[in-house]
């Protein structure tokens, strides 16, 4: 039995290993919001050119990035997203570094994505609001961003 314990210790320390040597640079707070817009984006029925521009200009904006710097980081958020199973480690990375108010911010750019074709669709209504559980915005935070960004939006 006491050969097991070794064995099961060293076991997990492999799986470990990979995980903090990983090559993929570390999750900062551009990355994770960048990461949820894109699932803003994703989220409805296709991923429309004017989305993608308006989550470009949203990162531009919001860290005050150059354009290369931005399509660097989408293209790193993009790729993140696609094999991502949860937004687990994006929120709390933001959970981590955020005030509440910050936190509430990106929800609301979340839905400023969302509007950019003029309406939100179920799917997009779906993920922002996981994402506001996630981050711990309470439902009227949650509605009050929405409300806040429709106009901004240009939406209806």
């Amino acid at each position: 039995m006491k050969a097991v314990i070794p064995a099961l210790r060293d076991f997990l320390r492999a799986i470990a290993a990979p995980a903090s040597s990983s090559a993929e640079p570390a999750l900062g707070v551009e990355l994770a919001t960048a990461v949820l817009l894109v699932e803003a984006m994703r989220a409805d029925q296709g991923m429309d050119p004017a989305e993608r521009a308006a989550v470009m200009q949203v990162l531009q904006d919001r860290f005050a990035l150059g354009e290369d710097d931005v399509r660097e980081l989408l293209a790193a958020a993009e790729e993140r997203s696609r094999h991502s199973n949860d937004f687990f480690s994006f929120t709390s990375v933001l959970n981590d570094r955020l005030t509440h108010p910050q936190k509430i911010e990106v929800i609301e750019l979340m839905w400023r994505v969302a509007y950019v074709d003029g309406s939100a669709d179920a799917g997009e209504s779906h993920v922002i609001s996981k994402i506001a559980g996630l981050l711990h915005v309470t439902h009227g935070e949650y509605i009050a961003a929405k409300l806040h960004a429709r106009p901004s939006a240009g939406g209806g």
